[in-house]
């Protein structure tokens, strides 16, 4: 199957409530995650030119929709991609706060729809479903959710829910409610993403895996008579120069000790989430086998859940990593990386240049007399300004 390549694509960033640091697995080099630092993070993702920013879901996170309803009046052209949980929520509920937040964000509101592959934390959460439960859950939600943001009257009994009269009062701004993002990597999981989803999103696995998951899911979508679109969730270790970068890499694991690995590796073993298990299956555990494709390093799934992988490299092998998956059919990159202020810049000021994006970047003659240039050289005369090699995209 040939599957088109996007000629533009987006780039998100990534908004850290769980935490972050200079160092994984360790609380050496660790940061207050507060709102201000994370106002800091969304500002500078609106102001760098990024298309919006993830927010993380889960007991291991501050509360998604009560972080993007606090930055979403600090900012101004950023989205923010915030969870619904099946299961977790009602299908009503979830569509009020979407078209609450949608309409109070003017229209900034992106959604991802998360099934959850923790059982430990699916109990503690009271939710008592298989895998394949979980889904059929997420089947029934989401029909019901989308009705519902259409301004439909819904009337729906199923398994899992019984739902009489159920409606908006109040519409989203965006038609028919935002987008919808969701990932998962076993055969329920595609069935959702064929059927119900705009992007369905896979975690950053060598680019001929991820080929492989675009054309199984793009096939049942067809099947279903329907169009899905694809996303990537990856870190980035961006630098001047190669050596820089993955001297940063192995910096970022070098408190990590193997106690530590063994029992993160422990916690994620107990999950029934297939995109998990092919996240550790990457590094096994190892720390020695961790460049698992040219430039693809699998150092952060040691110790963090969901996506594991980072791009290593200066700006230009780090930009053609980029236009490898775009050219297999990814059109969207959640992107993050350590410490998530300083790689928000990093990424945005050397990479973001270089692609070919659907959205804009900041245009410097927009803002009188502030640049960029630099400081001022012997208070007489700004550095001159050198063009960028923009990255030139085959089809």
């Amino acid at each position: 199957m040939t599957i088109p390549a996007p000629d533009k694509i987006k780039v998100l960033w990534f908004l850290p409530t769980h935490g972050d640091s200079r160092y994984l697995g360790t609380a050496e080099g660790g940061r207050a995650v507060n709102l201000p630092y994370l106002r800091q993070i969304a500002q500078a993702a609106d102001s760098l030119g990024y298309y919006g920013v993830l927010l993380p879901t889960g007991r291991s996170c501050e509360d998604s929709w009560i972080v993007a309803a606090a930055l979403a009046s600090q900012t101004e052209k950023l989205r923010f991609l915030v969870a619904v949980r099946p299961g977790l929520q009602s299908p009503t509920l979830a569509a009020r706060m979407t078209a609450t937040l949608d309409r109070l964000s003017n229209g900034r509101l992106l959604i991802n729809v998360v099934t959850g592959g923790d059982p430990t934390e699916n109990a503690g959460d009271g939710i008592h479903l298989t895998h394949a439960e979980r889904y059929e859950v997420t089947q029934e939600f989401l029909d019901i959710y989308k009705a519902l943001l259409a301004g439909e009257t819904v009337n729906y009994e199923s398994k899992h829910f019984n739902i009489v009269d159920g409606k908006l009062l109040f519409a989203p701004l965006q038609p028919n409610g935002p987008q919808l993002f969701f990932g998962g990597s076993s055969e329920a999981a595609n069935a959702v993403a064929a059927k119900q989803v705009d992007k369905y999103l896979t975690w950053g696995e060598p680019p001929e895996q991820v080929r492989e998951k675009i054309e199984g899911v793009r096939r049942l979508a067809e099947a279903e008579g329907r169009d899905v679109s694809f996303g990537i969730r990856l870190h980035v270790i961006v630098r001047e120069t190669q050596s820089e970068a993955w001297e940063a890499a192995e910096r970022l694991i070098s408190k990590l000790d193997d106690a530590t690995i063994a029992k993160a590796q422990e916690t994620f073993a107990r999950m029934d989430s297939v995109g998990q298990r092919r996240m550790a299956e990457l590094h096994g555990g190892r720390r020695d086998k961790l460049e698992i494709s040219p430039n693809l390093w699998a150092g952060v799934g040691l110790v963090r859940g969901g996506a594991g992988t980072a791009l290593v490299g200066d700006a230009a092998t780090v930009a053609e990593r980029i236009d490898e998956y775009r050219r297999i059919g990814v059109d969207t990159f959640i992107l993050s990386g350590y410490p998530h202020l300083e790689e928000a810049y990093s990424f945005g000021e050397r990479v973001l240049p270089l692609l070919p994006l659907d959205h804009p970047l900041p245009q410097a003659s927009q803002v009188a007399n502030m640049g960029p240039f630099g400081e001022t050289v012997g208070n007489d005369y700004r550095p001159a300004a050198k063009p960028r090699p923009v990255l030139v995209t085959g089809g």
